[in-house]
């Protein structure tokens, strides 16, 4: 009889994998070998070690490590918890990082092999120039005259026209709440709310979507603002606040400028709040401008006509009455079918062009499959319902 094949694996190594997992209270439960294998009292088998590296999400190899490697973010990061930033990433945001930088590194060539032109607004402004120019300048490439907002009934159908204008505007975004398609790996909103991956031929936004709509649109702003400033970074815009830095300070000027010009705003307001219900002035103005409320009360806390812990205590609130209505099945985006959830995980512009290059022979589909996260009958179907079909 064959002897079975144990290795060594440092103490310090599995204990970062369980950690960095999120789901060692979990795993402990489910494998009570797990105490003996830290302890030292018994070594694991290999395919026992795969077991593990599977369910914790990292490669096999990384577990023959002495020590844990050093896992950094290969973009800005702007998340904030407090006044702190915080420190080693998630494996659930780095690999969806590193999911959304491959796509991105292949349209880039395929778009550039194509002969496509660079897009000249990315890059186009920098930190100390006026907001109001810059916003403009968004609303001119989005094709969104300055009167957009008026012509729209509800800030929910807003959001749906702006996320349409920007993959119009050749500006990918996705959105989704898990890591891939695996709805076991939950993209924590406390982590970040989005990310945005700045590139002259490719530039990708994402937008987590455990987040509120009502704070989607004002993370989307900012991330166009990103885009326009030439600067890759992750966020997590904790209270529709960014962290302290002039980049993102200064994409928030133009994220709020963009979305509810200040002149436009302080011609609406009542001359003083004081004596007025918070929700009501807010909610008014939210119809007026086509944001949430969310929105409306971190313009006014700009303009200082509301203080931080008012608008903290309104925001805590706004966020419960949203979470209370989804909870009680009132809300009419509350389940989504499941091709409507892959068209915004995948994004439109991007399968656009995956099934553009299936159909010229410069992709196979196995490639076009590892690209999108969907397979087969799956990825055919998503293209039917999108583009029509796969038919030349």
């Amino acid at each position: 009889m064959a002897t079975t094949v144990r290795v060594d694996v440092s103490r310090e190594v599995l204990e970062w994998a369980l950690d960095r997992s999120g789901k060692r209270p979990h795993l402990e439960r489910q494998l009570p070998m797990l105490r003996r294998w830290l302890d030292g009292e018994v070594k694991p088998t290999l395919r026992q070690l795969e077991a593990l590296a599977k369910r914790v999400h990292v490669p096999l190899g990384v577990l023959f490590l002495a020590h844990p490697p050093v896992e950094e973010l290969s973009i800005t990061n702007y998340r904030t918890y407090g006044d702190d930033l915080i420190g080693e990433p998630s494996r659930d945001l780095l690999d969806t990082v590193r999911m959304m930088e491959r796509r991105q590194a292949w349209l880039r060539e395929y778009l550039m092999e194509s002969g496509y032109e660079p897009k000249s607004f990315v890059g186009s402004a920098s930190i100390f120039d006026d907001a109001t120019n810059i916003a403009a300048s968004i609303r001119s490439v989005l094709g969104l005259p300055n009167d957009w907002a008026e012509r729209v009934r509800t800030w929910e159908e807003a959001l749906r026209i702006i996320l349409r204008s920007i993959e119009h505007a050749g500006i990918m975004v996705v959105r989704s709440g898990v890591v891939g398609n695996s709805t076991s790996r939950t993209l924590d909103v406390m982590e970040f709310r989005g990310f945005v991956l700045v590139d002259e031929y490719a530039p990708l936004i994402f937008l987590n979507g455990n987040d509120s709509k009502a704070a989607q649109m004002f993370t989307l702003a900012h991330e166009l603002a990103h885009i326009w400033l030439g600067s890759s970074a992750v966020f997590d815009l904790a209270y529709l606040q960014p962290a302290d830095s002039d980049m993102e300070q200064a994409c928030n000027r133009i994220a709020a400028e963009f979305l509810v010009p200040s002149d436009a705003l302080e011609s609406q307001l009542p001359r003083s709040l004081e004596h007025r219900d918070h929700d009501t002035v807010f909610q008014h103005l939210a119809r007026r401008f086509k944001v949430s409320p969310l929105v409306i009360a971190r313009r006014v806390l700009d303009m200082g006509l509301l203080s931080r812990r008012e608008y903290r205590v309104y925001y805590r609130h706004y966020l419960e009455r949203l979470r209370q209505l989804e909870e009680s099945g009132r809300d009419d985006d509350s389940g989504p079918y499941f091709y409507e959830i892959q068209r915004f995980r995948v994004s439109r512009l991007f399968l656009t062009n995956v099934v553009a290059a299936l159909k010229e022979g410069r992709l196979l589909y196995r490639e076009a499959y590892s690209l999108t996260g969907l397979r087969g009958d799956t990825f055919a179907a998503l293209v039917a319902r999108e583009l029509g079909g796969l038919a030349p």
